[in-house]
């Protein structure tokens, strides 16, 4: 439910973005490991892109999804992950996703199933309470599994999810192939697509798979910068600075822990009144009326 390929784009690191792609990971690889981890349905969560899918789409089990880079009306950004729609849909989430209203809107008249992932990584930087409230409101499931993501982070999004009542999905966030397919989403005795989207729907739904560590995180970075200097030779030149990236990738895991504990802290301890909500909830009339 969650993993990414080549077409995932430039990396969002500053400096970084100049040169380094998120992922260089092949879509027919990606897949092929898939498969041999046991998956049965198929999917890339590439950023912002569908252009992975073209070497999948006449695979067996494989449907469309993308992790959709959005603007909530805090000015905070967030990776909403879209899954199983039309091509011809894509464009209209792009259009839409600087409007959350209007994204809202769209996805829940046209009964797309979509998740918030990673709740509480900074990876997309700030966060601003009022998300959470939108989060709450909105969004019918969350991811409680990533194969990036602390064990603690993992526990508290999974507890958000337990107390506001979502629906829970796993995946492995990978960006590079050792991490394809270590964290996923599972439901006993689905056949097919519909089968597995109706089980989550009904929350059948078991998130299964690893959470992330230091190692793991440090090892998939070099496997990045390994594939960058394969396609941009010049890079090499950089190859000296390769002993600081155990240093970045702990300075990135400290960054986390803190602002998972943080976030956690305050989004775990609302009121039961708000607690208690539907799964999919129609856009009240009021932020329909705003978006018009």
């Amino acid at each position: 439910m969650h993993v990414h390929s080549y077409f995932s784009g430039a990396a969002t690191t500053p400096f970084v973005s100049a040169f380094c792609r998120e992922s260089y990971s092949d879509p027919l690889e990606v897949h092929a490991l898939l498969k041999r981890r046991g998956m049965d349905l198929f999917t890339l969560t590439d950023h912002d892109s569908i252009e992975g899918a073209e070497k999948l789409r006449r695979e067996p089990n494989f449907f469309l999804s993308e992790e959709l880079t959005c603007r909530m009306p805090s000015g905070t950004e967030v990776h909403i992950g879209v899954y199983d729609f039309h091509e011809r849909q894509h464009a209209q989430l792009l259009q839409r996703r600087n409007d959350l209203v209007a994204l809202l809107m769209y996805l829940t008249e046209r009964r797309i199933f979509f998740s918030i992932n990673h709740v509480f990584s900074s990876v997309t930087g700030r966060r601003e309470s009022e998300d959470f409230a939108w989060f709450q409101e909105y969004f019918p499931a969350v991811e409680t599994r990533n194969s990036h993501m602390l064990e603690a982070t993992n526990g508290y999004a999974a507890s958000l999810a337990a107390q506001w009542n979502k629906i829970a999905i796993g995946g492995s966030d990978a960006h590079a192939l050792a991490s394809v397919g270590t964290a996923y989403t599972e439901v006993s005795g689905a056949r097919d697509k519909e089968e597995f989207f109706a089980g989550l729907k009904a929350g059948k739904g078991v998130v299964g798979g690893e959470s992330g560590c230091f190692a793991k995180l440090t090892r998939d970075v070099f496997m990045i910068g390994v594939e960058m200097m394969r396609e941009k030779s010049w890079t090499t030149l950089i190859a000296p600075l390769a002993p600081l990236v155990p240093l970045i990738t702990y300075l990135n895991y400290r960054d986390e822990r803190s602002f998972s504990r943080h976030w956690a802290a305050l989004a775990l301890h609302q009121p039961e009144s708000r607690r208690k909500r539907s799964r999919w909830i129609t856009v009240p009339q009021r932020a329909v009326e705003e978006c018009v």
